[in-house]
């Protein structure tokens, strides 16, 4: 069973969400197999409006499934999802949503303007608000003097920064992002990081689907981390990497100590030459070291230590640690 931690702090405990599932499951029957694959198992995930929320996993976790039921791209197996209180396979549910799909593909043969034009075209903009709007999206993207150019010319990253401008298109109240720094250079992310870093305080959610635990880390105020379709763990990013920890060193520890520390709720790891311990609170290190002393391993080193997001992600995602 994963970790599951509800952490928001009183500012976010509200009871409007800009997303809500209860009890997720996407199963599918692949074609020419007999095996049932289970993306999604009984998630529960609750994102408050107007935070920065990161949702995490390695590669066939399920996160971008999990988007495409909240765009009704993909329908469930079981479970409800809404956006905004309402049920995500309503229309009027996906309206304030804007969305960067991973591995967008735009008419090349279209103009930066034509194409946010079309797209605005068919959000339901008014022709006079969709003159106005595109070259101010342009200029946010830093892509102002690159309105008449055709799309065919662009490079990744400013195809990342053009699609990042079709999603705002219509002043959404929800950003859904799937991998939105995904091929692009570091001067390329700081820029789209720092795009949507002036979108705080605007009251618009920012929903990141990402691999890029850095970006995550520097961005996000929440995350959630799945593991095979299942939450692992969630919480305040701030809360999640504050904790102080401690790490120790030891060798010739025999295997049924190293079995009483696991069931002590101790993480243990292999290492080159011995074991090391990983322990949240300072009682329980107490008592870490007066098992390894009592089962005549010796301790080679402790020390304190702060967890880095990559840290706790490489916890909970790892098979053995599970």
């Amino acid at each position: 069973m994963g970790i599951r931690l509800r952490s928001y702090s009183k500012s976010y405990m509200i009871k409007d969400y800009a997303i809500e599932v209860v009890g997720l499951e996407k199963v599918y029957q692949p074609r020419f197999r007999k095996r049932l694959v289970k993306a999604l198992s009984n998630v529960t995930l609750r994102v408050p409006a107007g935070v920065k929320f990161g949702l995490l996993g390695p590669n066939g976790a399920g996160k971008t499934t999990f988007v495409k039921i909240l765009l009704s791209a993909v329908r469930q197996t079981a479970g409800t999802a809404q956006l905004f209180g309402r049920d995500s396979t309503n229309p009027e549910a996906r309206r304030p949503a804007g969305y960067l799909p991973e591995n967008h593909r735009f008419p090349t043969y279209l103009t930066a303007n034509g194409m946010l034009d079309f797209y605005g075209a068919l959000s339901g903009m008014e022709h006079r608000d969709r003159r106005r709007r595109v070259p101010e999206l342009l200029d946010l993207v830093g892509l102002s003097s690159w309105g008449d150019v055709r799309i065919k010319k662009f490079s990744k990253g400013m195809l990342q920064r053009l699609g990042l401008a079709q999603a705002l298109m219509h002043r959404p109240k929800l950003l859904l992002l799937d991998e939105p720094t995904d091929g692009v250079d570091p001067a390329g992310r700081r820029d789209i990081r720092e795009i949507l870093n002036r979108l705080t305080g605007t009251g618009v959610t920012i929903f990141i689907n990402s691999h890029l635990l850095t970006e995550v880390e520097s961005f996000c105020e929440h995350v959630a981390i799945l593991r095979k379709g299942e939450v692992a763990l969630e919480g305040e990013i701030s809360s999640l990497i504050a904790g102080r920890g401690y790490r120790i060193a030891c060798s010739h520890l025999p295997a049924a100590a190293m079995e009483r520390i696991r069931h002590a709720g101790a993480s243990v790891a292999a290492i080159d030459d011995g074991l090391e311990i990983l322990v949240g609170a300072r009682k329980d290190a107490n008592a870490v070291l007066d098992l390894i002393r009592g089962a005549g391993g010796i301790v080679e080193s402790m020390a304190a230590t702060n967890s880095s997001l990559e840290d706790i992600f490489l916890r909970v995602t790892n098979e053995r640690a599970a």
